[in-house]
């Protein structure tokens, strides 16, 4: 398999070929901002780096970190300038997990199975690290006789690997810590994501907590990386998704995700996805 060294090639060759791909990558690429794509990504850091916000949660990023997010996870990792950032992203098609799936040993379930206390992020033990840096050196350099074989044998022990440690640290009851900082912009996050159903301005989250508009907008930029509105844009197509792909009707998706009428909504979505609502959800529910 040909090593990528661009994140949005190796998301479109996943999804175009219907299987992986995998970049390794060493200095950013143009930032994207939050936003969710229908393949699955797995990003392993080798260097470190700053944040990465998924969802409603913030995450720093440590060498060995390993982070898992599903085509319904809308993210933003805050923009490196000038720094080393090397890390490995691996893109995959959801159906193509599915495929390799067995009745016994289901390993799209690191992308699916949220619990209460769920954290998008596994830090890798030295071993572990190194386990998982083998796998990946096998399927890049497995280009002679027999080479999609190996590299689909390889990709399914990788992820026999990563969901055994998912296992035994539910077993053990560990979690993993999201990054401490501001406790108002913890507060501001949990009470977008209770309330992401609401029309929420600004000026409404500012009165909430009692703090000024422009402050409460500089506070959330600087822990986040990201604007308030992006972020709840971003939420609200992550949930949408979701809905439709659960069957739920496109004008019932389009009132609990909390857009202010149709047009918006879809203008929105068709931005974010490619396609319209209607056609997402056909396409999921076929």
């Amino acid at each position: 398999m040909k090593e990528l060294n661009s994140c949005k090639e190796a998301m479109a060759q996943s999804i175009e070929n219907k299987y992986f791909s995998v970049a390794h990558l060493y200095k950013d690429e143009k930032a994207m901002e939050m936003h969710i794509h229908d393949c699955y990504e797995v990003y392993f850091s080798i260097s470190g780096g700053k944040q990465f916000l998924i969802d409603n949660k913030v995450y720093d990023i440590e060498p060995g970190d390993l982070f898992l997010i599903n085509q319904f996870d809308s993210h933003y990792l805050t923009q490196i300038d000038k720094e080393l950032h090397e890390r490995i992203v691996i893109m995959i098609d959801p159906e193509y997990m599915r495929s390799i799936s067995s009745e016994e040993t289901n390993l799209d379930a690191c992308f699916q199975d949220r619990g209460d206390k769920f954290s998008h992020k596994l830090h890798l033990t030295q071993e572990q690290q190194g386990r998982f840096l083998y796998f990946i050196n096998k399927i890049i350099t497995s280009n002679s006789y027999g080479h999609d074989l190996l590299e689909r044998a390889t990709f399914t022990e990788l992820f026999v690997m990563i969901n055994q440690i998912i296992n035994d640290k539910k077993n053990n009851k560990a979690t993993e810590k999201t990054a401490t900082y501001n406790e108002q912009v913890d507060a501001i996050l949990s009470y977008l994501n209770n309330n992401i159903q609401y029309p929420i301005s600004i000026g409404d989250l500012a009165k909430h907590f009692y703090i000024s508009e422009s402050y409460i907008c500089r506070i959330f930029k600087a822990a986040t990386g990201t604007t308030i509105n992006k972020y709840m844009t971003a939420r609200r197509i992550s949930i949408a998704k979701s809905l439709l792909a659960e069957g739920t009707g496109v004008s019932e998706v389009c009132d609990k995700c909390g857009f202010s009428d149709y047009s918006n909504f879809l203008k929105a979505f068709t931005k974010s996805v490619g396609i319209s609502p209607k056609k997402y959800s056909q396409y999921c529910n076929k």
